[in-house]
């Protein structure tokens, strides 16, 4: 199985990303990928909350939706959806949705991002994603071509415990598409990404935003795939347009059986006497 993952520098404008999503996909599928990831908010990146509202659209009635399902179609691959935005039907916000499409464009599964990044960096850079989003309650997982695949997005990676409940229920690839910051991502998002790999005895695969965005956001890129040893075997440099990587799944059964942490939980009460976690 090969994978890839498309690296892109997404503007406020959806029909500037469309043709990019579009000749990056095909390049990638013409390179032998079957299931291609996009980034987080591969749409559009608008430059305040205004402007993202104003283009907000509920999924059903989504022609950017529409438009990747018919991507998905003509390369006759499986697309992630790193995330896009879209108008939450219970609530004034919007949420950040990942979506797996299968080769015929129909949605396999979603996942709408739980854990929201707020922060004021010292650069002078602010994010409050709470403010303009509903945030997630649910796992998403899906099936393809035999292999189980588990559904994060960017700030996610920082919460083990995601990773470790869907390799606990099955996963054996997990997407991390993501936008990190320039400033977080030199710090973290390389030990990040392995770390998760090797506590899960997953596959990571983690698509990514690069460069100075027409908002005016600076993102890291260096999209990686690393294997469930957590060796990274394909990164993404500033040129790169796609990176791509056979998947070896056998190798995630190896590193489980000479690591079995998944099996070694544990039931501890918290210092102060409150709940018990496993």
């Amino acid at each position: 199985m090969k994978i890839a993952c498309v690296q892109m520098t997404t503007a406020c404008d959806p029909a500037d990303n469309l043709p990019v999503i579009a000749a990056r996909v095909k390049a990638a599928a013409r390179a032998g990928a079957g299931l291609v990831a996009l980034p987080e908010t591969c749409t559009f990146m608008e430059k305040n909350r205004a402007a993202m509202r104003a283009r907000l659209e509920p999924q059903a009635d989504s022609q950017v939706l529409a438009a990747l399902q018919h991507i998905a179609q003509a390369e006759n691959a499986c697309l992630l959806i790193g995330s896009m935005i879209l108008a939450d039907e219970g609530s004034d916000k919007a949420v950040n949705r990942s979506l797996l499409l299968a080769p015929d464009g129909t949605v396999q599964a979603q996942y709408d991002k739980i854990h929201m990044f707020d922060v004021a960096l010292k650069n002078g850079e602010r994010h409050h994603e709470s403010a303009s989003y509903q945030a997630g309650d649910r796992l998403a997982m899906a099936a393809w071509q035999g292999v189980t695949l588990g559904l994060t997005i960017c700030y996610d990676l920082r919460f083990p415990a995601v990773y470790r409940r869907l390799a606990e229920a099955g996963a054996q690839v997990i997407f991390v598409p993501s936008a990190f910051t320039r400033q977080t991502g030199e710090a973290h998002w390389h030990i990040l990404l392995r770390a998760r790999a090797i506590e899960t005895g997953c596959y990571i695969v983690a698509p990514a935003q690069i460069g100075t965005h027409e908002n005016g956001r600076e993102t890291y890129g260096h999209s990686l795939i690393v294997d469930p040893w957590g060796e990274i075997i394909a990164e993404a440099d500033a040129a790169d347009e796609f990176i791509s990587a056979e998947i070896d799944i056998d190798r995630v059964a190896q590193a489980r059986a000479q690591i079995p942490a998944l099996q070694h939980g544990a039931s501890y009460t918290q210092p102060d006497g409150g709940q018990a976690h496993d």
